[in-house]
């Protein structure tokens, strides 16, 4: 009898545990979520003394009202402060604008609103005006750096170092004049970059600009150093000759070269012999053309066996010419002025071509010249006024660029 007695006591025991356990887990459940702010709550600090930030940007079909309704604005505040929008900041909110909500504890205090022009406003429902403040817009540039070599090509290269496309492209613009990404480039190549971004109130305002960059190619070092303020800039080699030639190297980036300069090349659509007085760049249909100077065009539309083509004069009896086009950018009419790295058309394959290519040719005086080996003339290199100051300029972006190759030396090294 006992023995019956102690095993009921057992077993009603552990029912009563049991029953416990489940109602602590079913209070659990019922509990409100408390909102994780920064990890969690240190011992004696209250909820409310906490203050942190939540991000929203705009969407289409989006209403102040809605927003704020879902961040639990009372709707009071909001009618006090549409009817203080005198300008309409508020109600013409567009997608793209980015709002932040300030929340201390529980309870929003301030609310900011960035839109896409980079006009930031600061409401603080701390004061009871409910006014819209427009903010000082506060720029900074952040400096980058990033280096790598060539396995395939430049593009990937620079993909692979972590360059922005952006960058990719400006760089290989500032050594177009020299170097012909396509036709020069080698395995093995190195690159390294030093460049600044722009931010306005926290948010980037444009893509990065260029300040030092250097190119090993083929046993040759090539060096782009930025001179001037952000507003207006130029670009010059170490010994302070201008990187801008009259004409880029090449009307195409990273296409490659089907067929060279060859006075005595057989055609491969009439299969005769007949001189090739320029170049072929393969690349893909739909391609951007630049005009590789800038200059008049003086012929536009159909030309025999060349198909669409265009051709520019440029200073000092020069003349391009671009052809089997697939079409011609709208902008772009007889007469018109064009821009050195201007588009003025589209890789096609019109005329007597077998493929989507560019046929480019230049011409001194009207007597062909390789645009691969021609000599392209200089900008105006460094004034003997503005020397100092430029070499000034070299040291200060070396020793970033030292501070940055330390760091990651440093990262690399780290367990």
């Amino acid at each position: 009898m006992k023995n019956f007695l102690g095993v009921m006591s057992g077993l009603l025991v552990a029912i009563i545990v049991m029953l416990g356990v489940l109602q602590l887990a079913e209070d659990e459940a019922n509990k409100e979520p408390m909102v994780a702010v920064a990890g969690t709550l240190e011992p004696g600090i209250a909820l409310e003394e906490y203050t942190y930030k939540e991000s929203y940007s705009v969407q289409n079909g989006d209403s102040l009202t809605v927003i704020f309704e879902k961040y639990n604005v009372p709707l009071n505040t909001t009618y006090a402060l549409l009817k203080n929008d005198k300008e309409k900041i508020l109600t013409k909110i567009v997608p793209g604008d980015k709002f932040t909500f300030e929340i201390q504890g529980e309870k929003i205090s301030k609310i900011f609103l960035l839109k896409e022009n980079f006009d930031s406003f600061l409401i603080d429902l701390e004061k009871s005006s409910k006014q819209i403040i427009k903010l000082p817009k506060q720029q900074e540039f952040i400096q980058s750096f990033h280096s790598g070599s060539i396995k395939d090509s430049f593009y990937i290269g620079g993909i692979d170092a972590g360059m922005p496309e952006s960058i990719i492209m400006d760089f290989a613009y500032l050594f177009g004049w020299d170097v012909d990404f396509v036709f020069d480039v080698r395995e093995g190549d190195s690159f390294s970059v030093l460049y600044e971004t722009p931010y306005i109130n926290g948010t980037q305002s444009a893509n990065g600009s260029i300040l030092y960059a250097e190119f090993k190619n083929q046993n040759q070092t090539y060096h782009a150093i930025r001179f001037g303020s952000f507003e207006k800039y130029a670009y010059f080699d170490r010994e302070g000759k201008s990187l801008k030639k009259a004409f880029l190297r090449a009307p195409l980036d990273f296409a490659y070269i089907s067929s060279h300069f060859n006075p005595n090349r057989k055609h491969p659509v009439l299969n005769r012999i007949r001189a090739h007085n320029g170049v072929d760049y393969a690349a893909n249909r739909g391609t951007p053309i630049r005009s590789t100077g800038e200059g008049v065009v003086i012929q536009r539309g159909t030309r025999g066996g060349y198909g669409n083509a265009i051709e520019i004069r440029h200073g000092g009896e020069i003349t391009t010419l671009y052809a089997h086009m697939d079409r011609f950018h709208p902008n772009i009419k007889l007469g018109s002025k064009v821009d050195q790295g201007q588009t003025i058309g589209y890789v096609g394959s019109s005329g007597l071509a077998t493929g989507p290519h560019l046929h480019y040719e230049f011409k001194v005086n009207n007597k062909p010249a390789d645009p691969v080996k021609v000599e392209l003339p200089s900008a105006e290199p460094i004034s003997a006024q503005a020397k100092e100051s430029f070499m000034q300029t070299i040291a200060n972006y070396e020793n970033n660029l030292k501070r940055f190759i330390l760091k990651e030396d440093n990262e690399q090294t780290l367990p």
